[in-house]
């Protein structure tokens, strides 16, 4: 059974109430305490030891990703983050001044965005080190972005490059917040995710919870050079495509929008994030599954982003 066998067994009796407008299966939870202007964003994150990053990482860099992965699932739903609650497990002989270390890299990342860290809990592990992040954020009232949204003739952007991240991208990430926002603030974005397992495990998601398929053209999905170096340097490496497709940890945001407002987005996005890359990448079609077509013709995408357990 793997991860999302798994997920969908556990939450198919899940107790709510109804402050929960949407839970499991999107990329936060939507939550309404009554407030006339605003919704309330609520995540969890886990980083483990082996998992997530390898023995020997410097710590701040822990630390970042640790906080990192739950502000890129905020960004997802066009959210603001506001406080961030932190637990940690420690193998029974700790390094004190690297656990400082790993938070130095945690504050750092969240003074940036505003974010508080309101305390937490620290727990013996005696294995390795695992960090896990709950966050809170807020969101407007309607405002909120989910996977669900996606309908036949949007228009599939993703922004900047996709591949290659265990170079260095997915512990230096910058979670996507102002992107997101500015999208929310200044287009009708019909779905949205950010992209943790790979652009090929994670559109299937945006596509499922819509009911829809979708065409990708190769030839404009935007390849990182390090995927493309890896590439030349190993003969063991992904080809470019299939590393853009499915090594995951980009933290980049896949989106989708009416096709008629794709070249006026695009232009704009030059101007407002010139330093950032902004691909249409496809479109959102009826049916099920997702099409390529690259120089080889069209065919099924059958290649699948990272899924634990598997």
């Amino acid at each position: 059974m793997n991860e999302f066998e798994l997920i969908a067994k556990l939450t198919r009796t899940l107790p709510t109430n109804p402050s929960v407008l949407t839970g499991a299966g999107d990329d936060c939870a939507v939550l309404d305490f009554g407030l006339p202007e605003k919704l309330f964003l609520f995540k969890t994150d886990a980083v483990v030891e082996g998992v997530h990053f390898p023995p020997g990482t410097p710590p701040e860099k822990i630390g970042h990703k640790a906080l990192g992965r739950c502000l890129s699932d905020v960004a997802a739903m066009a959210g603001t983050p506001d406080v961030a609650l932190v637990t940690m497990g420690l193998p029974e002989h700790f390094d004190a001044e690297f656990v400082g270390k790993i938070y130095d890299g945690l504050n750092a990342l969240a003074r940036e965005h505003g974010v508080a860290v309101g305390g937490g809990e620290t727990t013996t592990n005696p294995e390795r080190l695992f960090i896990s992040v709950a966050l809170l954020g807020t969101v407007g009232r309607g405002k909120q972005i989910l996977r669900s949204g996606a309908k036949v003739g949007d228009a599939i952007f993703v922004t900047g490059e996709l591949g290659g991240s265990l170079a260095g991208k997915h512990l230096e990430f910058e979670p996507r917040l102002a992107e997101a926002r500015w999208l929310a603030e200044h287009y009708a974005i019909h779905a949205m995710i950010d992209l943790s397992d790979g652009l090929a495990g994670d559109l299937p998601h945006l596509l499922r919870a819509a009911g829809v398929g979708a065409e990708l053209l190769g030839r404009a999905i935007p390849i990182s050079r390090a995927a493309r170096l890896r590439a030349k340097e190993t003969t063991s490496a992904k080809p470019p495509l299939a590393a853009a497709l499915t090594d995951g940890e980009d933290f980049e945001l896949l989106f989708t929008v009416a096709g008629g407002h794709a070249v006026r987005l695009l232009d704009a996005w030059k101007k407002q994030f010139h330093r950032l890359k902004l691909s249409c990448i496809g479109k959102i079609v009826a049916g099920r599954g997702v099409t390529l077509r690259d120089q080889r013709g069209a065919r099924p995408l059958r290649a699948d982003g990272y899924v634990h357990f598997a």
